[in-house]
């Protein structure tokens, strides 16, 4: 039993009391699932940004909402390399960017439904697409590859890529690579 105890106890000593890259890059992706503040303050950034009526903003944080809490994700790799780790991981979400691209190519083939009086109603569109994004149940895989450092005692994820954001978002353009 002591001796049981004492692997018990180096293993924790080795393992930074049970912290490593792999548990970070998983707390890491937690957050969005369980809508963490940080994701919630940067999810408002992103709705805010964007030229939509109150309503529509509310929809579109809905749709963002969803794609989070909805993410699923797999470890599929873990190299390590002193104090640099990368760990691959696979998510799935939903396919906004498809929603996005077939929203643009009904819009071409069928703008007079939104047109007021044979003027382009933006908003009227915008209302459409996000109602394809709200109500969609396309999902696609993503690999993203993610650097976690060690400084002192702690792993620390590092900042995603631009594209590897546009994968958890799902509006990576997947057609351009």
């Amino acid at each position: 039993m002591k001796k049981i105890l004492t692997i018990l106890l180096v293993t924790l000593l080795l393992t930074g009391c049970g912290k490593s890259a792999k548990m970070e890059v998983e707390n890491y992706l937690k957050k969005y699932k369980t809508l963490d503040s940080e994701v919630l303050v940067d999810l408002e950034r992103v709705v805010e940004s964007k030229d939509l009526n109150e309503k529509q903003k509310d929809k579109y944080r809905d749709v963002l909402k969803k794609q989070y809490k909805d993410l699923s994700y797999e470890i599929i790799k873990e190299e390590y390399d002193a104090d640099i780790s990368y760990i691959t991981v696979k998510i799935e979400v939903y396919d906004l960017y498809k929603v996005e691209s077939d929203a643009s190519y009904y819009l071409e083939n069928h703008r007079s439904e939104f047109e007021d009086n044979g003027t382009y109603n933006a908003s009227k569109y915008m209302d459409y697409k996000l109602d394809k994004m709200q109500n969609t149940t396309d999902r696609i895989n993503y690999d993203i590859t993610f650097t976690v450092t060690k400084e002192d005692d702690d792993y620390v994820v590092m900042q995603p890529t631009e594209n590897d954001l546009l994968k958890i978002h799902g509006i990576y353009n997947y057609e351009l690579n």
